[in-house]
């Protein structure tokens, strides 16, 4: 794991592929619980019997489930022990190529695109790739802004 104890650490990254992550399962309950939390209980994720039917073969993780995992999966590939706070500023573009059905695992490989200076601090572009086991596409691929205070 690649761990960033300074701002000058992490600029002088720019363009390294800080690695891949470990695998992580993704479980029906954690679709539910999901979709508890969005309100987004289409069929798909949620009926499991009715899925099985379906287009997929089975329920599918949310594609923005598979997205918040990031900060998650992030961690057993790359670390910001920076000096000040770490604040997620957005997203530049997000994809979702292929579905993850429940039961499937995922990781994150991840590659620090740019670092802009800012008056506060240092904003990192980091490009996360969600690799699914055993399949070509990827799950999702997602340009992520993190700002890093100085203090």
């Amino acid at each position: 794991m690649r761990t960033f104890t300074s701002l000058d650490d992490v600029a002088g990254a720019v363009g390294e592929e800080l690695g891949t992550g470990e695998w992580f399962e993704i479980t029906q309950e954690r679709v539910n619980t999901f979709a508890d939390a969005t309100d987004d209980h289409q069929w798909i994720h949620v009926d499991v019997e009715r899925a099985d039917e379906g287009p997929f073969g089975g329920p599918i993780a949310h594609g923005y489930l598979t997205l918040s995992l990031i900060p998650a999966l992030g961690t057993t590939v790359f670390a910001f022990e920076t000096p000040g706070a770490k604040l997620n500023y957005g997203l530049n573009k997000v994809r979702f190529p292929h579905p993850v059905k429940v039961g499937q695992r995922v990781r994150d490989h991840v590659t620090l695109v740019a670092v802009d200076d800012l008056p506060m601090g240092k904003q990192v572009t980091m490009k996360h790739v969600i690799e699914i086991d055993g399949v070509d596409k990827p799950a999702c691929v997602a340009e992520m802004l993190v700002v890093l205070l100085a203090e």
